[in-house]
Order: C-alpha cells, then structure tokens, then sequence
C-alpha cells in the first residue's frame, strides 16, 4: 500500500467508558503505528474467539467500529432492546482517518469524489483512504491540479491489503453496491458508513450530497443517529473442495480434519441476502433446509433466498416476501418461485442457525451467492450454515433509523401509492 505522509499513533490500548469500560487491544493500534504503509500481511486476528450466546434475539451484536467509534449506550435500554431512535454513535477519540468508496468508472462521480477529498484532506486535515484502481482512471490520472492531493492518499488493493484496523469510518459515493461492497471489505468490525446517494436506487443511501460538508462535519463531531444493519455470518463446508474451485484469498479458510483435511469451511459476512438456485440446470433446485439441526423442508422450485432485514426490500420483496426494519432481529427465509402453492416466506429468530444442503436424490447441483458475488457451485455432501453475524454494519441515518426507512420506501420503491378515494358528501350519500 502507499501513502504520501508518515502517521503517528500511539499505540497503547485504551478503553471506552460508553462501552462498559471494554478495552480495546493495543495490537490493532500498534498496526497504525508503523512507518511502512505496507498492508500485504494479514490480520491474526480471528472471530473464533467471540463467543455466540444461544438466544433467539440472536447474538449481542459488537457496538464498536473500527478503532475509535462505538455506539452511546442508553441506560433506560430494556431486555437489551434499544429503542431505534435512540441509538447514537460516539467517538473514543476524533476519527483520523477515513475509507472513501467511489463507484468505478463513473464519470459522473468524478467531481463529487474530487470535491470530497480536498475537504477531507486540506480542510478536516484527515488520513483518506482510497483503493488503488480508482486512481487509475485516466480522468484522474490526467488531472494535474488533483494530482496535489492524490499524492496524500493511501491506497490499498482489496484483494491483498488488510485495512480492518485503519479505518475510523466510511464515505461511499455511489448506489446501494456501494455500501455492500464497503460490507465485503470488513470480516469483522466494521466503521460507521456514511452513504451519498449518487446512484440509481438508493435505498440505503440516505444523505444528499448538495450539504456535503455540515453533514460530514457533523459525523466527525459524533453528532449522529446509527442503525445496526445485522449481517449474516456463512460458512460454506465443500468436499475436496481444492479440488472443486479454488478458495477465495479474501474469505477466511479453516480446515476440518474428519477427513484427512479434504473438507475446508470458508466464511463470508453478508449485508442481503445468501441466494442458492438451480443455475444453468433445467431440473427444479432440490435442496434440504435445516434449523437448528432439524430438516424443516425441501426446497422444490428456482432456489430460495436467506435474507436479513436489510435485504428483505431487495431480491426477496421481488420473490414476494415482506419487508422488515432493519431493527428487528430475524432472519427471512424466501422460496424463489416454489412448485407449491403453499409455500409462502417465513420470518425465523435471528438466534438460530440454518443449514441448507442437496437432498441425496436431488438431480442436478445448485448454485450460490453472497450479496450478488462470489458464486460458486454447490455439490452433493456440501453444506452451507447461515447464523446472525456479531458485527453489523453502522449505518449513519440522515435524521433516525425509523424515518430513513419509510422515506426510501416512499421514495424509491413508492411503497402504498395510489390515488386517493374522493370525499363523498352528505348529499351523494343518498343515493
């Protein structure tokens, strides 16, 4: 990775009095505090070790993003239930540093993205984060007056660099693809997302950029309402699955021994959805879902779709399934067009765990997605297991989670549009 500047941070732990005086582990610290800005090596760190309470709530999502943001505790919170309105995000010390997410190739984001960074360069006098190929388009590359700034960024490749534990917050420029991609980028804690809509939809990117610079402004000075948008924590287990495709350098891979070590689980964090389907077979998708160890049904149709509530207003309100707040602690089970007429979508705890393999006499494979990528094949003795993830994503609401989530459902899907029904007067009612 490279950087135009040396930082310095020091590298002690420190602990946060917002999050019950938890202490925080002077070894991510002491990443930032090397002179190189090399990032090849990746982290030791591991998710194995946080335990995962048994509960049908679902497990006690991690309230602190990244190095320095955590979310103010309410002390009038009941059964660990918060009050959407009242969640809001602090700061255990000013943010340094900060992960700017443009959409790639867009020539319409040019202007934004260089506006931005000169405000949080010169202006914020923050540490920006860009990756690599964004600056290697030839509209950036040819702009000499950008060109000043350019040389304070550091950049990192999301295939090679771990940046986990260098980045205060986020800043995506760009649709609803961006703040998953922003998602896919952290395995573990994630920082607080501030989301522009510059893109097509923009369901979950709540602020305008015309005010760019007092909403961000007010992000740095930990004025904020967040949502917790929980994830999906997948573990995907293959047979001879080095032989099957090979294991993504990005997803975190562990070895079983029950087989000589043929079997490896690879783990993915999803923002929507975990889609499996039929792919190019024209046989119906035969598939056994499990929960919590026990064969629930057979799923008979295109696939199904495993949604958390972020993701209900995405492919599965296109499959017919309801629509849920992000709050709300569940995990949504969709058919995709089942060849049944009873089988309708179900909302299950967040705190079970689902287990979805090929029934022994199914005729063809099937396929599977994570938030739209990493596809792969799943074969016969494979098994994909879905619990709610321990780190959510902060999402940073525009005014509180409750009001951002009607006004995108108003205003990009026009949720409940109609033409209201005329007044009936007195004298019509007569006849």
């Amino acid at each position: 990775m490279d950087c135009g500047e040396e930082v310095r941070v020091e590298a002690a732990s420190y602990c946060c009095s917002t999050c019950d005086g938890g202490e925080v582990s002077g070894r991510s610290l002491a990443r930032r505090s090397r002179k190189t800005r090399s990032l090849s090596s990746s982290s030791a760190g591991s998710s194995s070790d946080y335990r995962r309470p048994q509960s049908l709530h679902g497990p006690s999502p991690v309230t602190k993003f990244g190095p320095k943001a955590c979310m103010l505790q309410n002390p009038h919170t009941i059964m660990h239930i918060q009050d959407p309105a009242s969640q809001r995000l602090t700061w255990n010390k000013p943010p340094k540093s900060v992960l700017v997410i443009k959409k790639i190739r867009d020539a319409s984001l040019l202007q934004p993205f260089k506006e931005l960074c000169v405000f949080l360069t010169e202006m914020k006098d923050l540490i920006v984060y860009v990756e690599k190929k964004v600056l290697e388009d030839p509209a950036i590359l040819d702009d000499e007056n950008f060109g000043t700034t350019t040389k304070k960024f550091c950049t990192f490749r999301d295939d090679l660099d771990d940046i986990s534990n260098r980045i205060d917050f986020i800043i995506c420029l760009g649709g609803d693809g961006t703040l998953l991609y922003a998602s896919s980028l952290f395995q573990e804690s994630v920082p607080p997302v501030m989301a522009f809509h510059l893109g097509s939809l923009g369901f979950l990117t709540p602020f305008k950029f015309d005010t760019y610079q007092s909403q961000v402004t007010q992000i740095i000075d930990g004025n904020a309402a967040i949502v917790l948008r929980s994830r999906l924590k997948v573990c995907v287990l293959k047979e001879n699955c080095e032989k099957k495709a090979r294991v993504d350098e990005k997803c975190i891979v562990l070895t079983n021994g029950d087989i000589e070590g043929s079997r490896k689980a690879v783990e993915y964090q999803v923002l929507n959805e975990v889609v499996v389907d039929r792919g190019p077979s024209s046989y119906l998708s035969n598939v056994d879902l499990f929960l919590d160890g026990h064969l629930i049904t057979t799923v008979q149709g295109d696939g199904v779709i495993v949604s958390t509530p972020t993701g209900s207003t995405a492919y599965a309100v296109a499959a017919g399934a309801s629509m849920i707040h992000p709050n709300v602690p569940a995990i949504m089970i969709t058919p995709i067009c089942p060849h049944s007429l009873s089988f309708r979508p179900i909302v299950v705890p967040a705190g079970v765990e689902l287990k979805i393999m090929l029934s022994c006499d199914a005729r063809n494979t099937a396929w599977v997605s994570f938030d739209g990528r990493k596809r792969q094949e799943i074969c016969h003795g494979d098994s994909i297991t879905i619990t709610t993830s321990c780190f959510p994503v902060p999402s940073i609401c525009f005014r509180d989670p409750v009001n951002d989530w009607f006004e995108s459902l108003a205003q990009c899907l026009h949720w409940n549009v109609r033409k209201k029904q005329n007044h009936i007067s007195s004298e019509d009612e007569e006849f």
